[in-house]
Parts: structure tokens; C-alpha cells; sequence
């Protein structure tokens, strides 16, 4: 394929991409109207439901201004020779082809992020602000932006200095040296997230003794589950939304719940969202996710080890001297279509996880309480109660609220 066959390839794909998620949208917001399922109609009462209504109409017009902005300039990027003036820029710093590889997707990076920070100011500040939502200040929003440009640069800048490293010690062999590096870095970041990454963030505390405590242990020894963390992050600091989540296996897991989880649901319900999180530690869906993501991430960089010597790719897209980074880039795009279809495939079988650690739930506590619990946490973050089916096929990790009060009332 010549380079400007594959210019036009990307262009369409990003087009593509575009205009069907656009498309997806719509018929989303066709749906907001739709009359509440009759399970679901004490989720919100008249006042709450029109406000859950004006935020979800509020998102999807901010959603379709947002994401033609960013494809307006991911286009003039391509068409005026962005690529080209970053390589330039990068080459005239250094000569080291890791330092140009870290300045080139760095610069990318940064200024993408600077560029959109004025979005997602008027998310949080504006939209989420006007629903009752967010709790953060603005200094608050501006050091997690700091910190998240630290990390990038600490983790990222690492792995990536790493593999273009095996790239220029071992060829097109480098994928294997590199998929290792990926592997050992999915499990330990996903067994220490919780001890390195979250601290940057937010503040832990071990939940204090008292009555929900013992109900979770007790509950915890009933079935046979080693809990000796069990935390309270302080969500608050930045929304009113609320959530609770399992990482970590063997001795370094733990289970971390909201402050904001504690203040919204009763004892009894808190348990129940224990439970479902327990369930899915209990049906190694924490195992598959990881060897998922390890075996996706082998084949991801095989592929790119059979094009990206290719200089094509790298003229594709502007950059007059073929590189790494420059056809990592082309290919990243080219593979996206690959990569919806993975991701349609994973979102199915989290969908799948998520019944399964319900019925676990379900089965060694108590239905009722993680129904309630479903609901409330619903109501209290606006959630949309009638989606397109397409839309929660394509984009949704969980069932939707209705299938999931399905399942949980149903006699099994």
C-alpha cells in the first residue's frame, strides 16, 4: 500500500469511529423519553426523574460538542504536517532514539491534554456542578492534572523507553522481550494499585470497628473469604457519586468502599455490595480480566512487530524519517477497529461477570438488600433507567439497572 492509500485508511477510520458513535448516541438520547420500566418506578419520584432527565440531556449535547472539537483537531493535526513538526522538533533535542521517542509522545500527549482541559474544566465545574455532583476545587482538578502528567511520565515514559529499548537490541523480535515487561507490570500494578496509585489521589482509612465491620466479617467468615483490608476512600473530596471496588488477589487483596457508598446505603446493603464484589473474586473473573488483558496485549504487539518496520506507515502519516514511534502511531489507528471488537467481546463477558457475582451476591446474603442498594445508588448519580440496547451492547460494562432487577427477583 502506497502512504497516501494509507493516510486515507486512517482518515476513515477516524471518520468511521466517529460517526458511529455519534450514531450511538442519538438513538441513546432518542430513549431518555421512554416511559420508566414498571420495576424500576420507585427509582426516582416526578422531581427527581426531570432532573435526571435535564442531566442526561445536558451530557449528550456537551458529549457531541466535545468530541467534534477533539476530532477537528485530531484532523488538522493530520493535515497540516503535525506529526512532522513534532519528529522535527524532538530530533532537534536530542539524538538518542529513546529521548526523541519520549519527546515526540509526550509533547502529543501533553498538548492534547492542555488543549482539552478547558472540556473537561466545564464538566466538572459547570455540569457537574449544576447537578450536585462535584465536591473538588479547582485545586484539587489542577494537581490530580499534575499528577496524572507525573505518572505518564514516570510509568509510561518507563515501559516505553523499555520496549523502544528491546526494539533496538533485538529487531522485530522486541514484541516477546515486551509483552514480559506488560505482563509482570498488569500484575503487579494490579495487586499494589491500591498501596502506590490510589494514595497519589485519594486518602484510605481502614474501616473503623463498629457494626458494619462486624457484619462484614461475619459475613466474610461465612463464606470463607480471608478479608484483613477493608478501607474507606474519601470519594467526597470530589463527587457525591458512589462505589466500591475489589483489587488485588492473595494476601495483597482488599476491598475499598466510598465514604460516600457508607453515607448513602444502609448496613445491610453496604454487605450486599460486599458480597457481589466477594462474588467476583470467588469466580476468578479478577484472574481472567488480567490474563485477558496479558494475552490481548501479546497479540496486539505481535502484530505490530510484523508492521512496524514498515516506512510506509511512517510516511502515512507525515513523517518524512520512517521510526518507531511515528508507525506506532499510524498502526495504533489501523488497529483500532481490531481493538472495538476486543473491547465489544470483553464488555460481553463483563456483563456475564457482573450476573454472576449478583447470583453469588444473591445466593450467599440476601437478594433484596443489593436490589435497594442498585437503586439508590442509580437515583443518586441520575442514571439513565431506559438505554438503547446498541448503545449498552457497544459501550456498557455492567447490565443495565433493569436487567439486573431481573435477575436478582428471579427464582432460580
Amino acid at each position: 500500500m502506497t502512504p497516501q492509500t494509507i493516510f486515507y485508511s486512517i482518515i476513515t477510520i477516524l471518520l468511521l469511529d466517529f460517526i458511529v458513535d455519534k450514531i450511538l448516541d442519538y438513538l441513546n438520547a432518542k430513549n431518555f423519553d421512554r416511559p420508566v420500566p414498571k420495576e424500576l418506578n420507585d427509582v426516582y419520584d416526578e422531581g427527581e426523574y426531570k432532573k435526571s432527565q435535564a442531566y442526561k440531556k445536558t451530557n449528550y449535547k456537551f458529549s457531541n460538542i466535545s468530541s467534534l472539537y477533539s476530532l477537528m483537531l485530531t484532523l488538522a493535526f493530520f493535515f497540516l504536517d503535525g506529526f512532522e513538526f513534532v519528529d522535527k522538533l524532538a530530533r532537534g533535542i536530542s539524538n538518542n532514539e529513546i529521548a526523541v521517542t519520549l519527546i515526540f509522545f509526550g509533547t502529543i500527549l501533553l498538548a492534547g491534554d492542555i488543549l482539552t482541559i478547558p472540556f473537561s474544566y466545564y464538566h466538572t465545574f459547570v455540569i457537574e456542578e449544576k447537578f450536585g455532583f462535584n465536591k473538588m476545587s479547582k485545586k484539587t482538578f489542577f494537581l490530580d492534572k499534575l499528577k496524572g502528567w507525573l505518572m505518564m511520565i514516570v510509568l509510561g515514559g518507563g515501559i516505553l523507553s523499555l520496549v523502544i529499548w528491546f526494539y533496538m537490541l533485538t529487531g522485530a523480535d522486541f514484541w516477546i522481550y515486551a509483552w514480559a515487561l506488560v505482563a509482570v507490570f498488569t500484575v503487579l500494578i494490579n495487586m499494589f494499585y491500591s498501596n502506590l496509585i490510589v494514595p497519589l489521589f485519594n486518602k484510605q482509612t481502614p474501616l473503623q470497628d463498629g457494626s458494619l465491620r462486624s457484619k462484614i466479617e461475619a459475613y466474610a467468615q461465612k463464606v470463607g473469604f480471608e478479608l484483613d483490608n477493608v478501607f474507606v476512600i474519601d470519594g467526597s473530596k470530589r463527587s457525591t457519586k458512589a462505589n466500591a471496588y475489589f483489587s488485588g488477589f492473595g494476601k495483597q487483596k482488599r476491598i475499598t468502599l466510598f465514604d460516600t457508598l457508607i453515607k448513602d446505603l444502609e448496613e445491610d446493603e453496604i454487605v450486599a455490595v460486599l458480597a457481589h464484589e466477594v462474588g467476583h473474586y470467588k469466580r476468578r473473573h479478577i484472574i481472567f480480566n488480567i490474563t485477558a488483558s496479558v494475552v490481548l496485549t501479546g497479540l496486539t504487539l505481535y502484530l505490530l512487530s510484523l508492521f512496524i518496520n514498515i516506512p510506509e506507515l511512517s510516511l502515512a502519516i507525515g513523517v518524512k524519517q520512517p521510526s518507531f514511534h511515528a508507525g506506532l502511531i499510524a498502526f495504533g489507528i489501523l488497529y483500532s477497529p481490531i481493538s472495538e471488537i476486543t473491547g465489544l467481546i470483553m464488555n460481553y463477558f463483563s456483563r456475564k461477570f457482573e450476573y454472576q457475582a449478583d447470583d453469588y451476591a444473591k445466593e450467599t446474603y440476601a437478594p433484596l438488600p443489593l436490589i435497594t442498594s442498585l437503586k439508590k445508588l442509580s437515583k443518586n448519580s441520575l442514571s439513565n433507567l431506559t438505554p438503547h440496547p446498541a448503545y449498552v451492547f457497544v459501550h456498557y460494562s455492567h447490565p443495565t439497572l433493569l436487567e439486573r432487577f431481573k435477575n436478582l427477583s428471579a427464582q432460580h
